[in-house]
């Protein structure tokens, strides 16, 4: 993968200025260390950074066609290349590279935007049409690859990360508030907003075109939840998920350079190394992280997959300090706030795979959002059993087995569960349920705000632009169905794929690639019935009988356990001291020139971390959630204010 940047001008005579391009493309060189370009034409310049992966001599880029009548930019793989290649030469069409890049340009060439429906794959890419003189941009299906574009002063600009937008000098750098009210309560922006006031990210699934000056967004695709379910027997969908799993890893390993997995322990990356090894003559290397506290390590499943699958495996210890260390990196990377520390294990991860001589990985995403395997979708469907006779003593007790690594849940009483867990009539109906206690608990992260920012953010209601991003018909599906979109489309791209996925493996130029987000993969899912993805509380039902007989039964029979990484102890040394950057941006006159959180609040939130006594995830996520905020204000806004 790489990083893309472009600017196109909508003034009449007005040009790009190269200067300023090559500044854009500079802010993307750890997504692409090994070559840049640029290519500019009249009033548009395209520009690139890029990640050798498929034909390093010939897939330079931007690349034209030989009549320079389309010219492209392109992130991303698209897998299929090679069918679609073969497909196109024997209609005569002739090529003049091995790369993906020109099967996509000539692609587009020939259907425009309808070549979308062809592709494989993960993506985004700008196309210039010199005939018309209009710019074509697009995103892969499920959001896997980063777009952003701002419009300002009679341009049009877009590129793979904030960053390179902001080194364009009329780009402004102003926090959203109404993107950090929706993050304070989904865990990410939605309706295409960012952090940023004025830049805004191309969907998922979604195709935009400039122009004469107007731009327009197309969906041509979305998840078909909600659809009729697949007919079959369990055995027969079972079967039918393992060969589409054994391919989409098949084509996912195309590559001119070695592609290595990672490898957590858990049953997703498990399988996905597991189909490597069996079904393919491709050697596998495995990566794992490991941390030194016993409540977030996993390296006893690691090793057992190891052994069974007998891969080369390696390793790297995330320290606890490590991670307070790596976090204003993992911020900068990130480009918006973050509730858990989690990706910063993630950050350390890729640089060792890169250090380790490995550009590619191989890795499980996806399979708990498609396939029913989050704790979110056994507690919806507890707490609906739990509806249906509020007053029920026993009903409510099935949820001690979802979280018993959560202590502050252990300790709730019956009335504050039923509280909690919004157990009533209304409750139920709302087509948000499976949700409501997560975004209520999120919520409260914005006691802590500031009183000018709760005051312009008095009459914003985060729901109600999600409500109106959702698809016709959303309220009438099944709950299962429900909770699985919100997850899919919200925090699958929205956190999963980008603070945890792409932000995280190309802050040191490593590419992720996912099985369980194949397209053909995700439409099967989607289409299974609910009784097949969760049986009674049996998650990744039909994933266990598809693939279990590839991974070892202690990886089979284990329990879901979600990814964590240590939280606010990472930001404090064993005296209670914080580290320095932690002090300084929790300094009480910071917050209050900042002027987004409430310095007293911040303080006392301070205190009790000094103390030892922060132990539960309200407080936890306060923590990392404020200074996560702290860090990219000052990154991204305050030094370029002084500046």
């Amino acid at each position: 993968m790489c990083g893309i940047a472009g600017i196109l001008h909508t003034a009449p005579g007005a040009a790009p200025d190269r200067a300023v391009l090559t500044r854009m493309v500079d802010a993307l060189r750890h997504r692409g260390p090994d070559d840049a370009g640029l290519f500019v034409d009249g009033e548009v310049g395209l520009g690139h950074a890029r990640l050798e992966i498929l034909d390093p001599a010939g897939g330079r880029q931007p690349m034209s066609l030989p009549d320079a009548l389309f010219s492209i930019t392109y992130n991303g793989e698209v897998f299929n290349y090679v069918e679609l290649r073969a497909d196109m030469e024997t209609r005569g069409q002739r090529f003049e590279t091995a790369s993906d890049t020109e099967v996509v340009l000539r692609r587009f060439a020939q259907r425009g935007p309808a070549c979308l429906g062809d592709f494989n794959g993960q993506w985004a890419f700008a196309v210039w049409d010199g005939r018309r003189r209009e710019l074509f941009l697009a995103r892969d299906r499920l959001g896997i690859l980063p777009l952003y574009y701002a419009s300002v002063d009679g341009a049009f600009l877009f590129a793979s990360e904030v960053k390179a937008l902001l080194r364009h000098p009329a780009v402004p750098a102003a926090l959203d508030l109404e993107a950090l009210d929706q993050l304070f309560t989904f865990w990410h922006p939605v309706g295409g907003r960012t952090l940023f006031r004025g830049i805004r990210e191309v969907p998922p699934g979604c195709w935009l075109q400039v122009r004469d000056g107007r731009v327009t967004i197309h969906r041509y695709w979305d998840l078909p939840l909600g659809e009729s379910p697949h007919r079959g027997s369990r055995e027969e969908l079972a079967a039918r998920l393992r060969d589409l799993l054994i391919d989409a890893v098949r084509i996912r390993l195309r590559a001119d350079v070695p592609v290595g997995a990672y490898l957590s322990g858990g049953l997703d990356s498990t399988a996905v190394a597991a189909l490597v090894r069996r079904f393919t003559d491709t050697p596998i290397r495995t990566f794992s992280v490991t941390f030194e506290d016993p409540d977030y390590d996993e390296s006893t499943f690691q090793q057992e997959a190891c052994r069974h699958l007998g891969t080369e495996h390696s390793t790297i210890a995330c320290a606890t300090e490590s991670i307070g260390q790596h976090f204003p990196e993992v911020v900068w990377h990130a480009e918006k706030p973050v509730l858990r520390t989690a990706p910063a294990p993630l950050f350390v991860l890729s640089r060792h795979v890169r250090e380790s001589g490995y550009k590619v990985v191989l890795t499980g995403e996806g399979a708990d959002e498609l396939l029913g395997g989050y704790d979110i979708f056994k507690e919806a469907k507890i707490r609906r059993f739990w509806a249906a006779q509020p007053q029920s003593r026993w009903r409510p007790r099935l949820l001690d087995r979802l979280y018993p690594y959560l202590a502050e849940f252990q300790r709730l009483s019956p009335a504050l569960r039923q509280r909690f867990f919004r157990i009533d009539a209304e409750a139920a109906k709302d087509p948000f349920f499976s949700h409501l206690p997560r975004w209520d608990m999120t919520a409260g992260l914005k006691l802590f705000l500031s009183e000018p920012v709760r005051a312009e953010l008095w009459n914003y209601r985060a729901t109600d632009e999600l409500s109106a991003s959702l698809p016709a018909g959303f309220s009438g599906w099944g709950g299962f169905a429900r909770a699985q979109y919100l997850e899919s489309t919200g925090l699958l791209p929205g956190y999963i794929l980008s603070s945890q996925g792409d932000r995280m493996l190309m802050a040191h130029s490593v590419e992720g690639r996912f099985p369980f987000l194949d397209h053909r993969v995700a439409e099967f899912a989607c289409r299974l019935p609910a009784r097949l993805k969760m049986r009674g509380l049996d998650e990744k039902h039909l994933l266990k009988a598809a693939v279990g007989d590839l991974v070892p039964p202690a990886v089979r029979a284990r329990p879901k356990q979600p990814y964590r990484a240590p939280d606010a102890t990472s930001f404090f040394r064993a005296d209670g001291e914080p580290l320095p950057f932690v002090r300084a941006l929790l300094d009480p006159a910071l917050l209050e020139r900042f002027g987004i959180f409430q310095p007293e609040a911040v303080a006392a939130l301070v205190r009790k971390a000094r103390l030892g006594r922060i132990s539960g995830a309200r407080d936890n996520m306060a923590l990392v959630a404020v200074l996560s905020t702290q860090i990219l204000v000052d990154r991204f806004i305050d030094r370029r204010e002084r500046t």
